[in-house]
């Protein structure tokens, strides 16, 4: 993994703009720096690298050998060293052992065809100058970050926002974005003027303007086409396993090391399951532990670890942890957070690069692809017309039961709003997901400032979100868990999930994080799954159980999903609650243009008087708070 960026401008950018731009991302690349420049000075690409692949001689930027097409990249790609034969066999000369230089070659092969190509976890900028054009690719999950902006007619791309400031993009508050959270549009962030490339797609930048163009799309059939699905549970299970064992095994090829995070969830024990089988040595195995036992996973974690072979490596995280860092995440977050996960997975990723990793598997993707989260089990519930009204609300009452530590969260009473109905005018129903960031987004609603309250009125993150998506091809017809993995797929998993629970929490230490369940052949599979495969019952991912039974334990194998939060505050000697009272008695606190901060002191001193289960959720708007603040101050926000 790298860090990459470019400018595409008129007159040219300041030499100490572009060494900030190198600086701002020598978190993801400490291994070298290089650019190019145009002859006449007006573009410029930019690289650090990681170096996992090629040690000796992947240095970027690559230029092709008639010097008109220059490249960047950012990941892995995947079977690059049979696409590399072929390429070689068309007459194609390598330079280099690294894996990225395939895009370069396949893009003055076949063009704009080279996206399809391409296979993993990547970010890439081409800079074409025959035609004049910079193509900028992401992958088709947006695992690998990727953003531009149009400033006066030139063009940026970076693989972070703060490299964007750093080339003199200002930095300002999109107020409608720093509204949506996990819910907005994924091309949209909180920062005016700044876009992602939405996942599976390019952008195609010239004369000043840029142009965004899907070349993959997650393709779920429609519930008739599932109907006539003749395939046996065990030919599907049997499916599931060949891709997803073929995923793990090609993301295990690095010059260097590759280890794994480990959490006690069935996710990360099938992963580290499927590698430590074809692994001849233990894989060092990480895991996250509390001091609270509802939210510590640590005994299930060791013995999945021993059971396969791997070796375990417990990192405990404490509260006064987790005060220190809160800033540190945020400023490579570039987003708000509503839990102190991220910043635990930001400790994590510290402490596996302290231990010499550069390489992890992780698990994310799976609950986005079979149901993971209790919100679909509950749509799932609901949408079976094979259960009774009474054996419904029965699994109902056990979802509940079974979630104490998230179902605050998770699992709120549903919303009824404008936002709500106009989602049912456009799907005919409103996912219980919905209800989720409807819940989220109200609870932040009584601390606005009367100003941000008339500026963002009317105005639902999550609707906007909707209206982005091509609801007609792939949404309508499927069956009604299909339709919210689709849209949690397109929306918290982008903004969320990949962002700062991945890549951003792991390239902050130069840490490469590889997500087997997210390569798109199983992705592709996962699609044709049966939903009674996907949650039989209110038994979440139970394909996934079948096809790596053998690798877990039993508990881990029984286990519903837990999902991964840290622990709330707990009295009032917590190191986290003397971190909002200096948060919000700072003077970013005061220059932020969204919350009236004399409600949030009063909500601050109210916090522990809240009932322990519901106390999680109330804190996690504090956190939106708070990350506000932190990213005012960090990025110099107007």
């Amino acid at each position: 993994m790298c860090g990459i960026f470019a400018a595409m401008t008129r007159n040219g950018i300041a030499s100490s703009c572009v060494d900030r731009a190198l600086s701002s991302l020598n978190h993801r690349g400490p291994d070298g720096h290089g650019t190019w420049t145009s002859s006449d000075k007006r573009w410029i690409l930019g690289h650090t690298r990681l170096s996992i692949i090629g040690l000796s001689n992947g240095e970027q930027p690559m230029t092709s050998p008639d010097g008109k097409v220059h490249t960047v990249v950012n990941g892995e790609f995947y079977d690059y060293r049979e696409i590399r034969e072929r390429l070689r066999h068309d007459g194609c000369q390598f330079a280099s052992d690294s894996d990225s230089e395939i895009a370069l070659h396949l893009y003055q092969r076949d063009g704009m065809q080279v996206a399809p190509q391409l296979r993993g976890e990547f970010a890439v900028i081409i800079a074409d100058e025959r035609e004049n054009t910079m193509i900028a690719i992401r992958d088709r999950f947006g695992i690998k970050p990727l953003y531009y902006s149009v400033v006066n007619g030139d063009v940026f791309f970076a693989s972070e926002i703060k490299a964007l400031l750093a080339l003199g993009v200002p930095a300002a508050w999109d107020l409608q974005g720093a509204l949506g959270g996990m819910a907005r549009p994924h091309e949209q962030t909180e920062f005016a003027g700044i876009n992602a490339v939405p996942q599976g797609c390019y952008a195609v930048a010239k004369d000043g303007t840029v142009r965004i163009y899907s070349y993959w799309d997650w393709e779920i059939p429609t519930a008739d086409d599932m109907k006539r699905d003749n395939r046996t549970e065990a030919e599907v299970i049997a499916e599931f396993r060949s891709v997803l064992m073929d995923a793990v095994q090609q993301r295990l090829v690095a010059d260097v090391e590759v280890a794994s995070y480990l959490s006690g969830g069935i996710d990360s024990c099938a992963v580290l399951g499927l590698a430590q089988q074809a692994m001849a040595r233990p894989i060092r195995a990480f895991t996250l532990t509390f001091d609270n036992p509802l939210y510590d996973e640590a005994a299930i974690a060791e013995k999945q670890a021993k059971f396969v072979g791997a070796s375990y490596h417990p990192i405990p995280v404490t509260g006064r942890d987790i005060a220190d860092s809160y800033s540190d995440a945020i400023w490579h977050s570039e987003t708000q957070m509503f839990n102190g996960h991220g910043v635990a997975k930001y400790l994590l990723s510290k402490a596996v690069r302290d231990a010499g990793i550069k390489v992890v598997f992780t698990g994310e993707g799976a609950d986005e692809m079979l149901g993971g989260y209790p919100f679909f089990r509950v749509d799932a519930v609901k949408h079976n017309p094979a259960l009774s009204e009474a054996q419904k609300s029965a699994l109902f009452a056990e979802i509940l039961g079974t979630n104490e530590a998230s179902r605050a969260i998770m699992l709120p009473n549903e919303v009824n709003s404008p936002a709500t109905d106009a989602v049912r005018r456009r799907l005919g129903w409103v996912p219980t997901v919905v209800h989720t960031m409807e819940s989220m987004s109200n609870g932040l609603a009584p601390f606005f400032s009367n100003d941000y309250a008339a500026y963002i009125h009317g105005h639902s993150p999550i609707v906007a979100a909707l209206d982005r998506l091509p609801i007609g091809q792939r949404m309508t017809g499927r069956d009604h868990l299909n339709q919210s993995l689709y849209l949690y797929s397109k929306t918290a998993l982008p903004n969320f999930i990949l962002s700062y629970l991945g890549d951003r929490m792991e390239m902050a230490h130069s840490v490469e994080g590889r997500v087997p369940f997210l390569d798109h052949r199983v992705a592709e599979a996962a699609a044709r799954i049966p939903v009674d495969m996907k949650v039989k019952g209110i038994r979440e991912k139970h394909v996934l159980r079948e096809a790596t039974r053998d690798v877990l334990i039993p508990e881990v194998y029984n286990r519903q999903k837990h999902p991964f939060t840290t622990p709330p505050t707990r009295d009032k000697n917590d190191p986290m609650l003397a971190f909002y009272r200096d948060t919000f008695a700072s003077q970013a606190a005061k220059d932020q243009p969204i919350y009236d901060m004399q409600k949030v002191n009063k909500a601050l001193d109210k916090l522990l008087d809240c009932p322990d289960d519901e106390r999680i959720a109330v804190e996690g708007g504090l956190q939106r708070i708070a990350s506000v603040v932190v990213m005012q101050k960090k990025f110099g926000m107007s």
